[in-house]
């Protein structure tokens, strides 16, 4: 959860070999209004808007320069239990996500409209005895799914939750 820029909050993502695959970097402020990620190169994937008004975590993802969001996140369940849960709902499509904290834990998944996984986030494990700090975090994504829109999600709650 660490940005490569010296001065910026954002994070990088690596995949299993090592490789830069996804960066998000957010130039203003921890836990702005606006955030963008990238490929490796560069190129803005989804910019990541906070509803206005908005105190439960509301925010809309725009594909590159569309201006209708490709999706929404909105906080489910009650208020007053502290559920963490969240609805992913698509623009045009009628799949919807839902986002699940782990109770307890850092990590969180994201299940499809039938509950199956779709990815889940936890804290990274060595294999040797090295402790991982709370802002390294693995991803594992199931086959099929577009692993852009996954990182939007993720990134998406890390800025609900304050990570980033």
């Amino acid at each position: 959860m660490k940005s490569l820029v010296f001065h910026g909050n954002g994070c990088a993502v690596f995949d299993s070999h090592g490789q830069l695959v996804y960066r998000i970097d957010n130039y203003s402020k921890k836990s702005s209004k606006q955030v963008h990620l990238m490929d490796l190169h560069g190129t803005v994937l989804f910019s990541l808007r906070k509803k206005k008004l908005s105190l439960l975590g509301h925010w809309n993802g725009y594909k590159m320069d569309e201006e209708i969001p490709c999706f929404q996140v909105k906080r489910i369940g009650n208020l007053l239990t502290g559920d963490l849960n969240y609805n992913v709902i698509f623009g045009c499509d009628t799949n919807s996500y839902r986002i699940v904290a782990l109770t307890g834990k850092l990590g969180f998944k994201i299940v499809n409209e039938e509950s199956r996984l779709v990815a889940e986030v936890k804290q990274k494990q060595s294999s040797s005895a090295v402790q991982f700090g709370d802002d390294v975090l693995s991803l594992v994504v199931e086959a099929n799914v577009d692993h852009s829109l996954v990182m939007a999600l993720v990134t998406v709650y890390g800025l609900i939750r304050h990570m980033l």
